[in-house]
């Protein structure tokens, strides 16, 4: 199963902010799509759903999609247990919190600081942060992310750099 992995788009009807053609080229092979928040819009959440079955919660910039999306999101894709929170929080005792969150958890997609994360934790979850396709902010680029899940396992997991 290949996920694509998003978070921090930050794109909004009208604007002419969009995904890097890369991005969408990637979205043309997702089994599934997972957004950690900052969508910001539906008409965005719409969009995405027209690649594939779209899984988000809710970012801190997500006020339009309050009752569509939850805020926390806990699945189960090709027997992996994914975890989906936007803020988990400061760096120092994140590895730890989330395995408070998210007991469960093989792997725990989150965002919100637009910079990618990519680390697995001692007898815990991998924390996987996609960073973002479209604002790179203090990150060195722009960037997304990619697992390929296969019979409860995570054969792969890469975080993206997006042409510039």
């Amino acid at each position: 199963m290949r996920v694509v992995v998003l978070s921090d788009t930050h794109i909004r009807p009208g604007s002419p902010r969009r995904l890097p053609d890369a991005v969408y080229a990637e979205l043309e092979h997702a089994d599934v799509v997972l957004h950690a928040g900052d969508l910001v819009s539906k008409e965005f959440l719409d969009e995405l759903s027209g690649f594939a079955p779209v899984h988000a919660v809710l970012g801190n910039n997500d006020h339009d999609l309050v009752g569509v999306i939850p805020e926390r999101r806990l699945l189960e894709l090709d027997g992996v247990k994914v975890a989906m929170v936007h803020d988990s929080g400061a760096t120092a005792g994140r590895g730890a919190r989330v395995q408070r969150w998210f007991p469960s958890a093989n792997v725990v997609v989150f965002g919100h600081s637009h910079t990618p994360v990519d680390e697995q934790v001692l007898d815990g979850p991998r924390l996987f942060n996609p960073g973002s396709a479209t604002e790179k902010r203090r990150a060195p680029t722009r960037t997304y992310g990619v697992l390929e899940l296969d019979g409860g396992r995570v054969v792969r997991h890469t975080v993206e750099l997006v042409p510039e």
